[in-house]
């Protein structure tokens, strides 16, 4: 059951119990006087339909109690469920203290393009384009370099960067694409 389904489901329940808490107000508000023992809660004209409506009635309020309990075990089950260990978009940790981090791709982007321009490795820029599935994500990677500067050095930084990225992740790239410009230097 999805978090929005279940939602659905308490917002239901919610519904129908104001709905009950209403009808029973409704009916102490009006409720006979103590001279009337034999008169009805809900009215006359309400037991006579019920009457009228046997036994489908019966089996209409049958019917609701086990709708009802089918709901509540629901609720129950999707309350009291363990995450799975695979959990799509997002970040798991298991082990004594398993737990989840939801992050967005623009928080994993900004932060491989800081470790990319930070030190003085010759990046001016970086961006970084992710794709694919969360736990196998492409990767590409676009830098622009200072004029002048080693590729072995940026290939090197690069490659850390990551390195760094996917064990912070959880995750190792699918497909890495790495491009660099250069800056053009002095005539």
């Amino acid at each position: 059951m999805t978090d929005a389904a279940h939602r659905l489901l308490w917002t239901i329940v919610a519904l129908v119990l104001v709905a009950a808490g209403a009808t029973a107000m409704w009916a102490g508000v009006s409720a006979p006087a103590d001279d009337e023992t034999g008169a009805a809660v809900l009215g006359a004209g309400l037991l006579d339909a019920w009457r009228l409506a046997a036994p489908w009635s019966t089996l209409a309020a049958a019917a609701t109690g086990v709708l009802a309990a089918l709901a509540g075990q629901r609720l129950l089950a999707g309350g009291l469920r363990r995450p799975r260990e695979a959990l799509r978009g997002m970040l798991s940790h298991h082990g004594h203290r398993p737990g989840r981090t939801r992050l967005a791709t623009d928080v994993l982007i900004g932060a491989l393009e800081r470790d990319l321009t930070t030190g003085d490795h010759g990046v001016r820029r970086a961006r970084v384009v992710l794709t694919g599935a969360p736990q196998r994500p492409d990767v590409w990677i676009r830098v622009d370099l200072a004029a002048g500067v080693a590729a072995d050095g940026v290939r090197a930084h690069v490659d850390a960067a990551v390195r760094r990225f996917a064990t912070t992740a959880g995750c190792a790239p699918a497909h890495l694409d790495v491009t660099a410009r250069m800056e053009p230097g002095p005539p």
